[in-house]
């Protein structure tokens, strides 16, 4: 479905109008080198006269004519919708427009080499296309809505009420409220985003300082946060400070009281669902002199972090490890000039993988006091991962999700704690799907570095790691990586993502994405019977 409106409906959508902050600017931000890999791949054979009706017949200018002469130019390939144009405008189907049979479209096999099961070539695209437009693709270009892994979200469809064929209007949309609460409890600050996501853990020595700027800059954009992950936090994020979390992991690396009282939020990382029952580790080609600093350690080592925290072994520890954080923050806060203006009480999530047993986990999470309960499943994580525990071990987040919502309620808690899922929450149509399995909102991590052109390549933890600059703390290949312009195409991506939500909500007759949370009868199993 496309959606049909202008710029200035779009700019208009980025936020809900009570918002306090400036309106975005949602701006065109292709690479500064890459060109898009095409699908399609159009090409003139010797019988072409460059006549030029085909171009006067593509609607997307993929048919051009060198500057200045009759000769026509190659084609802009990654421009072409390919076969598909046929169907949908086939009276300006080039390859049936030509005189004389000179045009062939066909599939570009350079194209499917992109990505893996998990994100297709055709989800890597689309992801690619929002950080530079701003807009979800249109669905003949690339199926945006799952990949081809087989399982997991990618066997989930909704039951729509509209059919594709309906469209929304700017005002259908800018109706639809899709933020959530972060504290549902009583006391503490009440924060809201206006979006049901925020970014997750990426420390500096996983990914390039220039990122974790680029990432924080587009949380403040949108009102949301980021988090610093478990390698400390960099005082060049200062300026971003109310939209950064800070990370608390088993190695403590980084971690200060001044760093505690900086955030709003406190995230304390018991496990991740790409390793549980392993800490983090930082290879020691990674831990360069900057980072080491940063860590507080030895630079070129390999740096491990412990499992579990050895201070905390039951709900008693965790509470009291709850509490410290919380009367740090507090002391930090009040302290300080800095803070003067915002409330001294922070808010603390708990991020935990997906055992067996993760819905006592999350029970024993609430009562130690938390805010927040961060349910990381097994498809995410980072390139540093060991192979043997990656999609292993812990829990998919599509069976941990209403395992622990269920329990919650018959708890009776369940709008007491707010449920955030990660680990492998690719775009808007799998938070979609996480809410209505049962949670509040979600964290993403992965897409946010694909928006800055990540490749999948699996380079992240080898020598120089990343030689697009994301996941690098090397000088040289960091430098790639312009933190406004990163900034600009998460930003973009942010506002493809809204609208995609919106557009679920709608179609689905929904004005509130809470409205979602929990509806399984939305969904059905590819192995049954429903519609799309």
């Amino acid at each position: 479905m496309t959606l049909a409106m202008d710029k200035s409906s779009i700019t208009f959508l980025n936020r809900p109008p009570a918002s306090n902050l400036q309106p975005l600017s949602i701006n065109p931000s292709p690479h500064h080198a890459w060109k898009r890999i095409a699908k399609w791949k159009v090409s003139y054979t010797n019988a072409c006269i460059d006549c030029g009706l085909c171009v006067l017949a593509c609607p997307y200018g993929v048919h051009r004519r060198l500057e200045g002469t009759l000769k026509m130019a190659q084609p802009q390939n990654a421009e072409c919708i390919g076969v598909p144009c046929e169907k949908i405008h086939p009276d300006n189907f080039c390859v049936k427009q030509c005189p004389f049979d000179a045009i062939t479209v066909t599939p570009n096999p350079e194209f499917d080499m992109l990505g893996d099961a998990r994100y297709s070539a055709d989800l890597m695209a689309s992801l690619w296309h929002m950080a530079e437009t701003g807009l979800p693709p249109p669905e003949h270009l690339y199926e945006r809505r799952v990949g081809n892994s087989g399982g997991g979200f990618d066997q989930l469809r909704f039951r729509f009420k509209k059919t594709p064929h309906e469209q929304p209007s700017a005002n259908d949309l800018l109706e639809i409220n899709i933020g959530i609460d972060l504290n549902k409890r009583p006391t503490g600050p009440k924060i809201r985003i206006p979006v049901p996501w925020y970014g997750g853990g990426m420390s500096y020595g996983s990914v390039s300082l220039n990122v974790m700027k680029a990432r924080a800059m587009a949380a403040m954009a949108w009102d949301t946060f980021t988090s610093t992950g478990e390698g400390g936090y960099p005082q060049e994020l200062t300026p971003w400070k109310d939209h950064v979390i800070t990370q608390v992991a088993t190695g403590m690396f980084g971690v200060r009281e001044e760093t505690i009282g900086w955030a709003r939020i406190v995230e304390i990382k018991y496990a991740q669902g790409a390793k549980p029952g392993l800490g983090g580790h930082l290879l020691s080609d990674k831990n360069t002199p900057d980072v080491s600093r940063m860590r507080e350690a030895v630079a070129f080592t390999s740096l491990f972090s412990p499992f579990p925290f050895h201070s905390v072994y039951s709900v008693e520890d965790h509470k009291k490890h709850v509490d410290w954080l919380s009367a740090v923050g507090r002391s930090v806060r009040s302290l300080s000039d800095r803070f003067k203006h915002t409330a001294p009480d922070i808010l603390v999530s708990a991020k935990v993988s997906t055992p067996g047993d993760v819905d006592m986990v999350a029970v024993g999470c609430y009562y130690g006091g938390v805010n927040i309960v961060h349910l990381d499943g097994g498809y995410g994580g980072t390139g540093a991962a060991p192979n043997i525990a990656k999609k292993n071990i812990a829990m998919p987040i599509e069976y941990a999700i209403p395992k622990v919502h269920r329990f919650l309620k018959e708890e009776g808690i369940r709008d007491e704690i707010t449920l955030i899922a990660s680990g492998g929450i690719r775009n808007a149509w799998d938070m979609a799907k996480a809410i209505a399995l049962g949670a509040d909102g979600c964290v993403i991590g992965t897409s946010d570095i694909i928006a800055l052109n990540c490749t999948r390549c699996g380079n992240c933890d080898k020598g120089r790691g990343c030689q697009h600059g994301i996941a690098s703390t090397d000088e040289v290949f960091a430098q790639q990586i312009d933190p406004e312009w990163g900034a600009q195409r998460i930003q973009n991506l942010y506002n493809a993502f809204s609208l995609d939500l919106r557009l679920i909500c709608w179609r689905l007759g929904l004005k509130n994405i809470q409205e979602l949370r929990g509806r399984y009868d939305l969904m059905y199993h590819m192995g049954n019977q429903g519609s799309d």
